[in-house]
C-alpha cells in the first residue's frame, strides 16, 4: 500500500510527525508493507517557520516539495492543485492523508478526489461555526469528501453525524497534536527559559533577561482578525503593553504576520522600549512547549496551543470569539476561555484567570497513540 501525507504549514508538521513515526513502527515489524510519500507544498517559506521544525521533529526531510509560497488562498489552493495533479499521476498512491485545515488540506483531498484516489483526513469534525474563518471552509470541504475521517474527540464525531456523514466513514481515535506532546515533553523540560529568550530575542533587545523571574505570560497571536485592522490590533497592543506587561513579564514568539502590521501601524518601537516585553522570533516546537509548561498563564488564538494548555493545565485566554476545539474550554473541563479581542474582556478575565491555578485535564484517547490508531485505520478500512 502506498500512502501519500501532505502537509503545508507549521502546524502540519506537528501533526504528521507522530503518523510518519507510526507508519516505521508498523513497516519496522510487517516487513515494509507500507509505502510512505511525505509532500510539502512550501506554504511556509520562512526557515523559522517550517524547514527547521523537519529536524527537531525527527522525521525525514519531505520526498517532495512543491514550493508554492505565499500568495492568497486563491494563488495558494490553485498552485497547489495543479502542481498536486501532476505528483498524483506520478506517484499513483492508494491513500491521501491529509491533516487540519490549511489550504494546503482543502487543495489536496479535492485534487485526490478528483482523481479518484481515497483521501483519509486527521483531525476531521471540527466546528468553529464561523464561515468567514477560511480554515472552516477548508475543514467543510474537506470532511465532505473525504473517505475516511478520522476524529480528535466525540465533540467532532457528533458534528460529523449532524451533517449527514455516514457513521461508517468515522473513527474516533484522538488527538494526534497530544502524540507530539508526548514525545517531546522530555526534551522540552530540559531546555532553560532563559535560554529561550536569550538565543530567540528581537536583535535589537538588549534588556536583562535574568530579569525575567520565573513567574511569566506568553501570547502568541497571528490571526488576520486580530493583527491586520488597526483599530483592533492599537487597543489589544496598548492593553498588553501597558497593563498586562505590567502585572507579569510577558514572552511574545511573534509571527512574521503580527511584526510587520505592529510596524505598519507605528507600534514596533514602542514594543521594543518595553523592558517587561520579550520579543522573540518564531521559535521551535520544543521551545514553545516549554514555554506552556512553565507560564503562569497563555495568551493565543492558536488552535494547537488551547489543546496543549488543556493537557497541561496552563490557563488559556483565547483571543478568539469562538473556537473549533470546544473540547478545551473551562466549561468542557479544558483550561481556556473565549476573550475575542475586546480589550474590557480580556483585562477581566486576565486578571481572574491569575488566580487560578493548573488544572490538567485529558479528553478521552488524548494519550498520545493517536498516530498508531491512524495507522491502523487506513489498514483496516474497507469500502462503504
Amino acid at each position: 500500500m502506498k500512502i501519500l501525507s501532505v502537509v503545508g504549514a507549521r502546524p502540519n508538521l506537528m501533526k504528521i510527525a507522530p503518523f510518519v513515526h507510526a507508519i516505521e513502527q508498523y513497516n519496522s515489524s510487517n516487513n515494509n508493507l507500507l509505502e510512505h510519500i511525505l509532500v510539502h507544498t512550501g506554504q511556509h517559506y520562512d526557515d523559522r517557520m517550517s524547514n527547521s521544525f523537519f529536524e527537531r521533529l525527527g522525521i525525514p526531510s519531505a520526498d517532495i516539495n512543491l514550493g508554492i509560497g505565499s500568495g492568497s488562498h486563491a494563488e495558494q489552493v490553485g498552485k497547489t492543485m495543479i502542481k498536486f495533479e501532476q505528483i498524483l499521476i506520478e506517484q499513483k498512491p492508494d491513500w491521501v492523508v491529509v491533516v487540519g485545515d490549511v489550504n494546503a488540506t482543502l487543495a489536496s483531498s479535492v485534487t485526490a478526489k478528483k482523481l479518484h484516489v481515497k483521501v483519509c483526513h486527521i483531525e476531521a469534525g471540527l466546528r468553529s461555526g464561523d464561515e468567514r474563518m477560511p480554515e472552516e471552509i477548508n475543514r467543510l470541504v474537506t470532511d465532505r469528501l473525504s473517505d475516511l475521517l478520522l476524529t480528535p474527540d466525540m465533540l467532532s464525531t457528533e458534528n460529523l453525524l449532524k451533517e449527514g456523514v455516514s457513521e461508517k466513514k468515522i473513527e474516533f481515535v484522538g488527538n494526534i497534536m497530544i502524540d507530539t506532546l508526548e514525545n517531546n515533553k522530555i526534551a522540552a523540560h530540559k531546555l532553560s527559559i532563559e535560554e529561550i529568550v536569550r538565543q530567540n530575542k528581537i536583535s535589537s533587545i538588549s534588556r536583562d533577561v535574568d530579569s525575567l523571574g520565573k513567574r511569566f505570560a506568553v501570547l502568541t497571536m497571528h490571526r488576520p482578525s486580530n493583527v491586520d485592522e488597526e483599530t483592533v490590533l492599537r487597543p489589544v497592543f496598548n492593553l498588553l503593553n501597558d497593563e498586562i506587561s505590567e502585572e507579569i513579564p510577558l514572552i511574545w514568539p511573534i509571527h512574521p504576520r503580527a511584526q510587520n502590521k505592529l510596524r505598519q501601524f507605528r507600534l514596533w518601537d514602542i514594543a521594543l522600549k518595553n523592558p517587561k516585553l520579550f520579543l522573540l522570533n518564531p521559535i521551535g516546537y520544543q521551545e514553545i512547549l516549554k514555554l506552556n509548561m512553565e507560564a503562569r498563564i497563555m495568551l493565543t488564538d492558536s488552535g494547537g496551543l488551547q489543546e496543549e494548555c488543556c493537557v497541561l493545565g496552563t490557563p488559556c485566554l483565547t483571543l478568539r470569539w469562538n473556537t473549533e476545539r470546544p473540547i478545551t474550554l473551562r466549561t468542557n473541563g479544558g483550561a481556556s476561555v473565549l476573550v475575542g479581542n475586546n480589550v474590557e474582556r480580556i483585562r477581566k478575565e486576565f486578571f481572574d484567570t491569575l488566580k487560578l491555578d493548573r488544572l490538567p485535564h485529558r479528553p478521552d484517547l488524548w494519550d498520545g497513540n493517536t498516530a498508531g490508531r491512524c495507522v491502523n485505520a487506513i489498514l483496516n478500512y474497507r469500502a462503504k
